[in-house]
């Protein structure tokens, strides 16, 4: 009961970190349906390991249902995650989701195979998963990462990245040492007009060697 009663000090505790609109753990107790839905699959997560997999599968449609997130019983999710909004957010069975993460509304962690087995996303520690971005397939995301909202990545991401895109295109970031994370959404590279600044400074070297 001790564990149970610190990781839910510790789920509030997060939301109040990470969204300034938190004013109280009273709110958040009562209103976020992201820490609602990670309370659950807690819940869902034991009854799957201990084999009452039907029960699981009901409670975690039964979260679905209050919540509008959907997260399989089998998923593997650490501490320290939170969800902001949520509303849309799948987490497939075979996801893993590391220390700290948080993700945004619309966000799918989404299988491409048919097959038994590891077929969805590893998340690492300290990632950040911006609205409507897909991560597909059993890839892995690094730690301290950012993917940016909407992108859709389907190949591994170092740690220390920033993902932009679709298909998401892969910029290292600086890590900066500290151990929270990264909610700079208005700070994502746009790759495409650097590589076209980089073109025409390419092209005006050759011009003068042409001239020369």
């Amino acid at each position: 009961m001790a564990r149970i009663l610190k990781e839910i000090k510790n789920d509030v505790r997060v939301a109040l970190e990470r969204d300034p609109a938190a004013r109280n753990w009273l709110e958040v107790v009562l209103c976020y349906a992201g820490v609602h839905a990670v309370w659950n699959h807690r819940i869902a997560h034991w009854l799957w390991k201990h084999k009452l997999k039907l029960l699981a599968r009901w409670s975690a449609q039964l979260s679905r249902f209050f919540t509008g997130i959907e997260i399989h019983p089998a998923a593997q999710i650490d501490s320290g995650v939170f969800i902001d909004h949520g509303m849309g957010v799948v987490i497939g069975e075979t996801s893993i989701i590391g220390k700290n993460v948080t993700m945004y509304h619309d966000v799918t962690l989404g299988g491409v195979s048919l097959k038994k087995g590891k077929r969805h996303p590893t998340i690492g520690s300290e990632v950040v998963i911006g609205a409507g971005a897909q991560i597909l397939g059993a890839i892995t995301v690094g730690n301290c990462s950012r993917i940016g909202a909407n992108a859709v990545v389907v190949k591994d991401v170092p740690p220390d990245s920033v993902v932009v895109g679709v298909p998401g295109r892969i910029v290292h970031k600086e890590h900066d040492g500290m151990h929270i994370p990264d909610l700079a959404h208005n700070q994502l590279p746009d790759i495409v007009t650097q590589q076209l600044f980089d073109l025409a400074q390419r092209l005006e070297k050759v011009e003068k060697e042409i001239q020369r």
